[in-house]
């Protein structure tokens, strides 16, 4: 099982009707991390009339924090938050930043402005899937190296480096649930001519093609 975060710091900006905002945001692990970023936002914007913050930590996204910024109640903070949970994301923080233009949007204006502030800035950061897994090393003979590259291939793995030495060894990230079964099928395949090491389970990314990253 996996979640799906941002995987860059991003930043958008649009204007409505003279008012101009600008949606920052983050994937932040801590609670610590959240706010040292909404105090970083602030500072670098202090001439601004609101920074509105929202911020979901955790896989059962239990920790859920907003702040309106001195804009009416229910108008700015929980529609940046209903942005977060409606791209499905967390471990997030946004911010935005409004410069007010002089032209009162009204509270349906606020909310979609706060909205769509908040949107751009996490489609932008690049929703991807987190999942826990772990690198695997495959040791083998280099007359199997063949067999073991074709193998990968068939069943959607992915090579993540190769190592030439007395012997090969072959590193792959492996999701947690598959290990089991991607340990199983190579033993099979090579007769029991390999040696396979699994590493100190972390968090990946995951691409849409399956590939697991650490960046």
């Amino acid at each position: 099982m996996g979640y799906f975060t941002i995987k860059n710091e991003a930043v958008s900006e649009f204007e409505e009707k003279k008012s101009v905002f600008i949606g920052h945001a983050l994937r932040v692990c801590e609670e610590s991390e959240a706010r040292d970023f909404v105090n970083r936002i602030r500072g670098e914007h202090k001439e601004a009339r609101h920074n509105v913050y929202a911020y979901i930590i955790g896989e059962n996204m239990g920790i859920q924090r907003y702040s309106d910024d001195g804009e009416p109640q229910g108008t700015a903070g929980v529609p940046v938050l209903d942005a977060i949970k409606k791209n499905g994301v967390t471990d997030v923080a946004v911010v935005v930043t409004r410069y007010f233009g002089g032209v009162l949007l009204g509270k349906g204006g606020l909310v979609r402005a706060y909205s769509k502030a908040a949107s751009d800035a996490i489609k932008e950061g690049e929703i991807v899937e987190r999942v826990k897994g772990a690198p695997l090393t495959i040791d083998i003979e280099y007359d199997a190296l063949g067999k073991l590259q074709y193998m990968f291939e068939q069943n959607g793995w992915f090579i993540e480096d190769t190592v030439y030495t007395d012997k090969v060894k072959v590193m792959t990230y492996c999701e947690a649930d598959k290990i089991q079964e991607v340990s199983g099928k190579v033993t099979e395949a090579l007769s029991g001519r390999c040696t396979i090491s699994e590493g100190d389970p972390e968090y990946f990314f995951k691409n849409p093609e399956g590939k697991l990253s650490l960046k």
